[in-house]
């Protein structure tokens, strides 16, 4: 049987990993193969710890998509695969891997997922979660300084400098490819649940 494969996009602080895990919550997390696109940003091991601060992360090239697509199509044949483990304090890949295992339901998550033409070629179904800038940018300035040992002048630098414009550049155009857009993130039930109850209906077709 071949998986459903549903990808979740949206700007950053957006509430994408609310709303899949609302999802989740709804159709069995057992049933699940979860694969970030954020575990892929390339290993920049040549690089100074400065320049690495310096890099455009929000940029598609920042991130090794192939990779991801590889992945992706393994889970889908019903292999398990090896991901990748970022760590975002001093922006490498660790040596260690996740092993995630093949599921019913493959569970794709990132800023700029829709913007690849190959990766976005994959998705069953594709939910874009919709939330204002302004509470986009509170929640990116919690989780950074919080969860990543950020400072709030260094977030508000990138912010201004990286994020917004490639949000307007990538995030906000691949918009148009959404089958679903989701206002107001994990707080619209009514769209969560009509999502789910098409996953569910993809789920008993195959």
């Amino acid at each position: 049987m071949r998986p459903v494969i549903f990808g979740v996009a949206g700007g950053t602080g957006s509430g994408k990993t609310t709303v899949a895990r609302a999802i989740l919550q709804r159709i069995g997390q057992e049933n699940i193969a979860y694969v970030p696109h954020d575990a892929y940003y390339r290993h920049q091991s040549h690089l100074s710890l400065e320049e690495r601060r310096r890099t455009n992360y929000d940029h598609p090239d920042s991130l090794e998509t192939p990779l991801m697509i590889e992945h992706i199509k393994v889970l889908g044949a019903g292999k398990a695969v090896d991901i990748p483990v970022y760590d975002f304090t001093v922006h490498l890949r660790t040596n260690r891997t996740l092993r995630v295992e093949p599921a019913p339901i493959i569970l794709v998550e990132g800023i700029l997922i829709f913007a690849e033409p190959e990766l976005r070629r994959l998705f069953d179904i594709k939910l874009y979660v919709d939330t204002d800038a302004d509470i986009r940018l509170i929640r990116r300035l919690q989780r950074d300084v919080q969860q990543r040992g950020r400072t709030f002048e260094s977030v508000i630098n990138q912010y201004l400098a990286t994020v917004r414009p490639m949000h307007m550049e990538f995030v906000e155009p691949s918009k148009r490819f959404a089958d679903v857009i989701i206002p107001e993130g994990g707080f619209n039930e009514v769209a969560i649940e009509m999502v789910a109850a098409r996953i569910r209906g993809l789920l008993e077709q195959q």
